[in-house]
């Protein structure tokens, strides 16, 4: 089973890009962030006739979740618990069903929190927390749970081309760190580190300045694992080509394989 996530940036903008990439990749399941529209216009017949159901969490121009699956989805989930008034589109989960058994997945988009001095750093963190409370309830269920998504989290020094030009960034902030360890700490596994400890494994790279050119790039797309999904990862890549690609979005797919 090959379970992906990708920052589209805007799924009408980018749909020829996905649907190339389906072909080439063919992934089981695909979480999708920043898609940039209602659940409505989302391109639900052109996902179909790629072998693709799909479950959409739209915003008008802003944000939006999606799961595409070529296995049934069931038990399909909007919205993050823990704040009744958000109502930003930032969370997706659903069950699929495998050969073994059932594998719970969670879409997300997880707040930029830039400028750090406004509220936008508190709702990121508020919403950390609020990941954290959802993962502990769903590992206390012991079965396969993979969180993934685009989570605007630098890990570490590895995880950017110039880790120093990040301080005081929403994204590599000393709260932002403390809030990702107290994540991983329930006992989820980052699925790239547990199968590499280089540096330079990119996932986004900025539109200015050459970045892209210059290989100055982050790894903030990521899948975190149960133990149960961890004891059954088989592998993991990240499909930077696609960034080449005319009129790309600035991240890339990430993907893990499990034998589910």
């Amino acid at each position: 089973m090959l379970v992906a996530t990708w920052n589209v940036n805007s799924v009408k903008s980018r749909l020829d890009l996905l649907l190339r990439w389906l072909k080439e990749a063919q992934p089981d399941v695909v979480c999708l962030q920043e898609i940039k529209c209602v659940d409505d216009a989302f391109p639900t017949a052109e996902i179909e006739e790629a072998g693709y159901s799909s479950a959409v969490h739209g915003q008008k121009s802003y944000n939006g979740v999606a799961l595409l699956s070529r296995l049934p989805l069931e038990d399909v989930t909007i919205g993050l618990a823990g704040e009744d008034e958000d109502e930003q589109a930032r969370f997706i989960e659903a069950a699929v069903s495998t050969a073994t058994g059932v594998v719970r997945i969670a879409g997300i988009y997880l707040p930029n929190g830039n400028p750090v001095d406004t509220l936008k750093y508190g709702y990121k963190l508020d919403w950390m927390e609020r990941l954290r409370r959802h993962a502990e309830t769903r590992l206390a269920l012991e079965e396969p749970f993979i969180i993934a998504g685009d989570f605007n989290v630098i890990p570490d020094a590895r995880d950017a081309k110039r880790p120093e030009t990040w301080v005081g960034d929403a994204l590599y902030r000393p709260e932002t760190h403390a809030a990702w360890r107290r994540l991983t700490a329930l006992g989820l596994t980052d699925a790239l580190r547990a199968c590499a400890d280089d540096a330079g494994l990119y996932t986004f790279w900025d539109y200015q300045a050459g970045a892209w050119q210059k290989n100055n790039g982050i790894r903030i797309d990521h899948l975190l694992l149960s133990a149960q999904a961890a004891d059954a990862l088989t592998g993991v890549r990240i499909d930077s080509h696609v960034r080449a690609w005319e009129r790309p979005s600035d991240h890339v797919p990430a993907l893990a394989e499990f034998a589910f």
